[in-house]
């Protein structure tokens, strides 16, 4: 944690002292390269000695088996960020292969590849241009650039996911489900229950509860959802972009918190008992939307004056834009395929056998197809 936020404070230090005329060299920045993934093992390490402290599992005498619970290899650099509670008894004990888990795990490794190498990857051109030259575009295409960037982090980040969880089920192993179909959220409470889901859980298990949650006095409460969604934020990097990421979230959430409709949609699903949602639904869902694609823009930008420009530019210029986008395609199919998934949050592919083994002998070919055209790192890496 050191190394990754101590350039970090020193530049805002120095940052602070040349706007009172203090002009002071920076002799002390840190050129260090960060391990991949850091921010990741360092939570899952800490849930360890926090849940043994607080007496909620016994301290395992096994070395080899922590050291395989830290650096479990599938969802080390990315996630899930799994609990002792639940990865290293799995580790401890022997493991069966189940044949069913296997070809669920399988099932999980190609859809993840198909969101991270069909969707993902073919975004990233489309979001780098317009973030690159949006001084020179009009809004309305701006507005696309930020969709695209949405679902890309999406799909990378989900897909990564996937493809850990799945390669985890060959060795006999489940790790939590880190993401549920978020862009089907009806407000901000249950986008943050079903985006990222290992990482909300921990703040949730291991800050916010211990600082009270929200069995204490309204403004208490209030300060611990502040801090919250600021160190959520700060976690993610040390850069300005990413605390006022996290502050905007918390100033959405708070107004749910007050009106005590944070905790709505708690264990339904949209259009459960429906094929299409109602008008209502499609209402919270759009407008949710558009909150966090508006954030998203902060957590892609390089610094807050961009963002800040990116937005007014987004706003005071806007046009529909005078051709399609390629990008558009990829969107829309991510959108068809989760809907038609939603349902079925394992992952499970319900349908009748022919139609599931279909659907996986595509994906597996649009993979090959755009495998080597548009590759791009994972973007979680750099956390």
């Amino acid at each position: 944690g050191f190394f990754k936020y101590y350039n970090f404070f020193i530049d805002s230090w120095i940052d602070l002292l040349g706007r009172f005329g203090y002009h002071v060299s920076d002799p002390w920045t840190l050129n260090i390269i960060l391990p991949v993934g850091i921010s990741f093992y360092t939570f899952q390490t800490m849930s360890y000695s926090l849940d043994v402290y607080r007496g909620e599992i016994e301290p395992t005498k096994d070395l080899i088996s922590f050291a395989s619970f830290v650096s479990f290899f599938p969802q080390l650099v990315a996630g899930p960020i799994e609990r002792a509670t639940n990865l290293l008894p799995q580790i401890l004990y022997p493991r069966k292969f189940k044949f069913e888990q296997g070809v669920q795990g399988t099932r999980l490794i190609i859809w993840g590849m198909f969101k991270k190498v069909f969707i993902a990857d073919s975004l990233a051109p489309e979001v780098n241009q317009i973030f690159a030259n949006y001084e020179h575009l009009n809004g309305g295409v701006l507005v696309l650039g930020a969709i695209y960037f949405g679902f890309q982090i999406y799909c990378d980040f989900s897909g990564y996911s996937d493809i850990a969880i799945g390669t985890a089920k060959l060795f006999g192993i489940d790790l939590m489900s880190n993401f549920k179909f978020p862009y089907f959220s009806r407000n901000i409470g249950e986008f943050w229950r079903r985006w990222h889901i290992s990482l909300s859980t921990w703040f949730r298990d291991y800050l916010y509860i211990p600082l009270g949650g929200s069995k204490i006095s309204r403004i208490n409460s209030l300060r611990n959802i502040f801090i919250i969604f600021i160190v959520s934020g700060f976690w993610h990097g040390a850069n300005w972009t990413f605390i006022i990421w996290g502050l905007i979230h918390a100033m959405m959430y708070i107004p749910l918190f007050l009106m005590k409709s944070n905790r709505r949609f708690l264990t339904d699903i949209v259009a459960e008992n429906s094929a299409l949602p109602s008008l209502r639904e499609t209402v919270q869902m759009f407008s949710t939307f558009c909150l966090v694609t508006l954030a998203w823009i902060f957590f892609r930008s390089p610094s807050v004056t961009f963002a800040f420009d990116y937005i007014v530019k987004m706003f005071a210029d806007f046009n529909i834009p005078d051709q399609s986008r390629e990008a558009t395609l990829y969107v829309i199919t991510i959108v068809i395929l989760d809907w038609l998934l939603r349902r079925d949050e394992t992952l499970n592919f319900k349908w009748k056998p022919a139609i599931s083994i279909s659907l996986n002998i595509i994906f597996i070919i649009l993979i090959f197809i755009k495998f080597n055209k548009t590759p791009s790192s994972f973007i979680y890496f750099q956390f």
